[in-house]
């Protein structure tokens, strides 16, 4: 990251093996823009591990193109979510819909659609792109987690609670500005999402594959499409 601050080391939020489809080791910003925080952010996407290519669902490329497939077919959709510090949650939103079919054609007019409306002095208008959201204030530190895009009615936290280093927060889902089920994941230095700056992170500790072999890593950032891995 050159001559950024250096990273906030938290605790990886998801379980078994994972992809990076946006990092901030590919550029920064990650998104292409500060906006809602989101300057460093990461989204982690399940795919097929032996396959070449982006493929994150069962089933035939084909079929994804011309008829859709169905979201309990994707793979990352309905893992948990786990909270990578203690803090207590200040904003918990559930109750936007997932749409049940994903065709790319379809979920690319939504994303624009969403994109184009959002109006970011309207709250109510957040929900449409971050889809079910959850905001953690880390314990003594003006730090917050953002996660995005959670499954419908799958939040197990609601705000003012606390919540604890690994807790299970909700499960991945496919709400919001979302082309497949997966986790957006940022660090900022507010609860106010919108007023927010991003703040650098990397994890505490997963694996990745190197040489055949799956390697130990510490403290580290992954790489766009690197195979991560951590169980606890």
């Amino acid at each position: 990251m050159g001559t950024e601050s250096t990273p906030i080391v938290v605790d990886f939020p998801l379980r078994g093996k994972w992809v990076a489809a946006s990092t901030p080791a590919e550029r920064i910003p990650s998104h292409g823009t500060d906006f809602l925080g989101q300057r460093y952010a990461y989204d982690f996407l399940r795919i097929e591990e032996s396959k070449r290519g982006f493929k994150f669902f069962r089933g035939s490329m084909l079929r994804y193109l011309l008829v859709g497939v169905r979201l309990s077919d994707c793979y990352g959709w309905s893992e948990s979510i786990h909270a990578p510090f203690d803090g207590t949650i200040v904003t918990a939103v559930d109750g936007w819909p997932e749409r049940k079919r994903l065709h790319f054609l379809t979920e690319l007019a939504v994303v624009l659609k969403n994109s184009v409306t959002f109006n970011p002095k309207k709250a109510t208008d957040l929900g449409s792109v971050l889809g079910n959201h959850i905001i953690i204030k880390m314990r003594d530190k003006e730090v917050y987690a953002f996660f995005a895009h959670a499954r419908c009615g799958s939040l197990r936290v609601c705000t003012g609670k606390e919540a604890h280093t690994d807790q299970h927060l909700a499960d991945v889902g496919h709400s919001g500005n979302s082309m497949a089920p997966h986790l957006h994941f940022h660090l900022m230095d507010r609860a106010s999402i919108v007023e927010a700056q991003g703040l650098p992170c990397c994890s505490k500790e997963y694996e990745a594959p190197h040489d055949s072999m799956w390697c130990k890593i510490t403290e580290g950032i992954p790489g766009k499409r690197e195979f991560i891995g951590y169980a606890p």
